[in-house]
């Protein structure tokens, strides 16, 4: 590992309001160096890649890139000193084109008699060529507003890789990847640090960090714990140094006290480029796990039985009965719940606080005659957030501010204050640390005894096998195979997702 240091922290520490986000924390990354940094939801992890990218600025301490002692006030001075960063969530503009948003704010200009114009061929030539760092097809003149998910991680990354970065800060840039494209970032990580960029590379799937890190750094309650080398870096280690003394890990494959009644069914729904006549049963009290790589039609088919999507053919039973025309609305009011993939932008209203967000799908249990009582409600959220050890300040904090295992917690408990039946979760682990993880496992175990039916899709594939009674393989927008949750092997479950299917 080299030894040079191109990044050094010294000392910094970070006050919010009843809040000590970080406290001297130090530590040197060297140039050619991947480090991972770690630790659970509110460690203070988001908070030093906030002051890296000038976000936010530091109460105490130094920085010092090169040998030579920055100030980082804006992004663009953490720009100019050479310290790129690429969020977890995205910073594009979704009407501007895929060129234009990688070198946003840097476009070439060209005189043409006398007006400054944008030079079009150098946008395209180097938006193309930050592309080509990463190995990466797209479109430059294609909308970010028309990529998908995966595609615009991609373009987040290009751009900041634009900059031609000293310091590369990579804050959860697998989370939304299908696994071709995370084996060719982690290429990616490598060979830039084979070149002499220094990377920070922050991820909660911890079985990317030994593939990708030369050594860790593990932050808990905004103190550095350790800085130790990657060959040091056991599991149970990092798990450790993570939590601390006096937590284990422990799941059992039998979540639920399912009956034979089937709750909800979906008969032969299928999406023009997604589904094909995907069907499935669930029961009361059951853990239902679809597995499927990203773009299988997982999403699609969670949006199509809420109603928030309108199917091309198929119909939804809830209770035996077929709901006539699906909508949010309808399906909300006889039971059914979305926690939606992307949290911040579906599952949240983020500048409001813990409490308005916990009763907004629970109205009717918090008004009479159409006017709402402040007791009621403070009440109904109260005992919501002391029921899930949702950790925020008070209900009126902005859950914005929140880490993401408590908002998603503030998502769950939505809809579980609207009192319902049928679950429907969309990545709920995504971006949380491994003890929100085993929470949510909890939580989702807890339900199913209660006898809610429950629809588990992740993208780790472990988890889906942890929590599930039952497993539907979607392969291509087909369901092509059921397994039994405690029978069910990873290997097996992975084939199955990977197969070739006739499309």
């Amino acid at each position: 590992m080299p030894e040079s240091p191109i990044l050094e922290i010294d000392n910094i520490s970070k006050h919010y309001p009843g809040v000590q986000a970080l406290q001297q924390v130090s530590m040197n990354v060297a140039a050619g160096e991947v480090r991972a940094l770690l630790g659970k939801n509110g460690a203070g992890k988001s908070t030093l890649i906030k002051i890296l990218s000038g976000a936010t600025t530091l109460d105490e301490g130094q920085i010092r890139v090169d040998g030579a002692q920055v100030q980082i006030t804006s992004p663009a001075v953490a720009f100019a000193v050479g310290i790129g960063t690429v969020y977890q969530e995205m910073s594009l503009v979704p009407g501007l084109t895929v060129a234009e948003n990688i070198l946003l704010g840097r476009w070439p200009l060209a005189n043409r008699v006398g007006v400054r114009i944008i030079n079009r061929r150098e946008l395209l030539r180097e938006a193309q060529e930050a592309l080509d760092m990463m190995g990466a097809s797209l479109r430059m003149n294609t909308l970010v507003a028309d990529l998908n998910v995966s595609e615009r991680q991609i373009v987040e990354i290009a751009k900041a890789l634009s900059f031609k970065p000293k310091v590369l800060v990579l804050d959860e840039p697998t989370s939304s990847l299908p696994q071709s494209e995370v084996e060719q970032l982690l290429k990616l990580v490598r060979q830039l640090a084979s070149n002499g960029v220094a990377i920070i590379y922050v991820s909660h799937r911890l079985q990317e960090i030994p593939r990708v890190a030369d050594s860790i750094t593990v932050l808990r309650e905004g103190r550095l714990i350790d800085t130790i080398p990657i060959s040091a870096a056991s599991p149970d280690v990092i798990a450790k140094m993570m939590i601390g003394e006096g937590w284990n890990k422990t799941f059992s494959h039998s979540t639920g006290t399912q009956s034979r009644k089937v709750i909800l069914s979906a008969e032969k729904i299928s999406v023009k480029g997604y589904l094909r006549e995907a069907s499935f049963e669930l029961h009361e009290g059951e853990v239902l796990g679809i597995a499927g790589l990203l773009g299988s039609g997982r999403t699609e088919l969670l949006e199509s039985i809420v109603g928030m999507r309108k199917p091309d053919t198929g119909a939804v039973y809830m209770d035996g009965e077929l709901v006539r025309k699906p909508n949010p609305g309808l399906m909300r009011s006889k039971g059914i719940g979305l926690t939606p993939e992307d949290r911040k932008q579906q599952g949240l209203v983020m500048p409001l606080d813990v409490e308005q967000n916990l009763v907004m799908s629970s109205m009717n249990r918090v008004s009479t005659g159409g006017v709402l009582s402040p007791a009621k409600s403070r009440e109904l959220a109260r005992d919501m957030v002391i029921k899930l050890s949702v950790a925020a300040s008070g209900l009126h904090t902005i859950v914005s501010t929140l880490s993401g295992g408590n908002q998603q917690k503030i998502v769950i408990g939505k809809w579980l204050n609207a009192q319902a039946r049928v679950l429907l979760m969309d990545e709920p682990t995504r971006g949380i640390d491994i003890q929100a993880k085993d929470q949510v496992y909890r939580l989702v175990r807890d339900l199913a005894q209660q006898g809610v039916g429950i629809i588990f899709v992740s993208s780790e594939l472990e988890e889906v096998l942890e929590v599930s009674d039952r497993i539907l393989i979607l392969n291509h927008g087909r369901v092509t195979a059921e397994l039994s949750g405690a029978e069910a092997k990873l290997e097996q479950v992975l084939a199955l997702t990977m197969a070739e299917v006739s499309i």
